[in-house]
């Protein structure tokens, strides 16, 4: 796989560096976790649910936290007091530990998780600001009659 230098970028650039880490980050996929596995679907216009395959956890066993523009997904497998060590033969269902990271985009919120059938759904939906949605201004002319009013006023004096 072929690797990407992108340090000139930095050096010839402002304000853009959130935006080469974000590629640096994405072309280097060699270190990336495999496990466990995750789709991302569109659900709607500005809406989106991340599934994660987690058979055998339960909900005790998942944390997920939403800190600035990340997404942390971590689980880990808790041995309830009580239960006996069980001699497994083939054990072809991973437990392991697990922490997953998703990089969010701006205005991207977490509205909601839940637990069915080994699967962790976790919604998003994009809401961005009023102030930041682009405007429409309209063309009026009530600029240029103010402006022949003062001078209309000056000529009369």
């Amino acid at each position: 796989m072929r690797s990407y230098d992108l340090s000139p970028l930095y050096r010839s650039t402002v304000g853009f560096d959130r935006l080469f880490s974000l590629l640096d980050q994405a072309t280097s996929v060699d270190n990336a976790p495999t496990y466990p596995p995750y789709n991302i679907e569109r659900t709607a216009d500005n809406a989106y649910r991340i599934s994660i395959a987690v058979a055998g956890f339960a909900e005790a066993d998942l944390a997920i936290e939403s800190k600035e523009n990340a997404l942390t997904v971590r689980g880990e497998k808790k041995v309830a007091e009580g239960t006996e060590k069980r001699e497994v033969l083939h054990q072809g269902i991973a437990a392991r530990a697990f922490e997953r990271r998703f990089q969010l985009a701006d205005y991207v919120q977490v509205t909601g998780a839940s637990l069915e059938n080994g699967l962790l759904h976790i919604d998003l939906v994009r809401e961005i600001p009023e102030a930041k949605k682009p405007r429409l201004i309209p063309i009026g002319a009530q600029g240029a009659k103010v402006i022949e009013a003062k001078v209309a006023t000056k000529q009369a004096a």
